[in-house]
């Protein structure tokens, strides 16, 4: 399961409760809203933290192409006989 500090923890459970409370029309109490944070984060974190991972793997292999090209942009011509 995907760890959060107490913090970030905090922020969301109240997120939950003003999105239950605005889209829902119900009042769900921290209790409630941090177990369906967890539940959340035990069912679809990995799902999630893998995308990411994905999403970062395509950002660097973005960057390295960028590297690769600006490599090739230094080399020195080479006279040949």
């Amino acid at each position: 399961m995907i760890k959060l500090t107490r913090e970030n923890k905090e922020a969301i459970v109240e997120e939950l409760k003003i999105y239950f409370r605005n889209e829902m029309d119900q009042e769900i109490g921290g209790l409630e809203a941090e177990f369906l944070l967890d539940f959340f984060l035990s069912e679809a974190g990995g799902y999630i933290y893998n995308q990411a991972l994905q999403d970062v793997q395509a950002v660097i292999a973005k960057h390295m192409d960028s590297i690769t090209d600006k490599i090739y942009e230094l080399e020195k011509p080479i006279r040949t006989r």
